[in-house]
């Protein structure tokens, strides 16, 4: 009976089988290993720019960013300037106003006044005139006698002379 030897070492198939081995690495190395790789550095190079571009646009949108915020800020003070050169405005023309209507007023104040005045001395002269009259005509009836003209003038002025200083 023979023994079959179950493990065993064959020197020309252990040679062969190790240089089967090595042809395969080399050809899975050249062809599937490199185009792999080179895919994927080709992948990494892609997302390396992509990132690159993400960080530009965002380098960008902050840069727009805060010049909008500088705007907007600069419009903020433009409005805020423009806004108080309008109450500035309005406060001196409401000064005007008020200085044109006391100015109005104060004008129409003297005006009544010097018309109240004239009309004072319309109605004393017109007094006088009244008063000199029934005093030549009472003057007249008592003393008998016709008064001049002179005397007349006179009279009536003392008269007006003494009711002003009553009155």
């Amino acid at each position: 009976m023979q023994v079959q030897e179950l493990v065993t070492i064959i020197p020309w198939t252990f040679v062969a089988q190790i240089c089967n081995l090595f042809i395969q690495m080399y050809l899975i190395k050249r062809f599937l290993f490199k185009p792999v790789n080179a895919m994927l550095d080709k992948r990494r190079a892609l997302a390396d720019a992509q990132i690159r571009e993400a960080e530009e646009a965002k380098s960008q949108a902050q840069a727009i960013k805060s010049e909008y915020e500088a705007n907007m800020l600069e419009a903020k003070n433009k409005a805020s300037e423009i806004l108080a050169s309008a109450q500035k405005t309005a406060a001196a023309q409401s000064e005007e106003v008020l200085r044109e209507a006391s100015r109005q007023a104060a004008a129409m104040k003297a005006k009544a006044e010097g018309d109240i005045a004239q009309e004072k001395r319309k109605a004393v002269n017109e007094i006088k005139n009244e008063i000199g009259g029934m005093a030549m005509e009472i003057a007249g009836k008592v003393i008998g006698r016709e008064i001049s003209e002179d005397d007349h003038t006179k009279l009536i002025d003392e008269f007006i002379a003494n009711v002003g200083e009553v009155s």
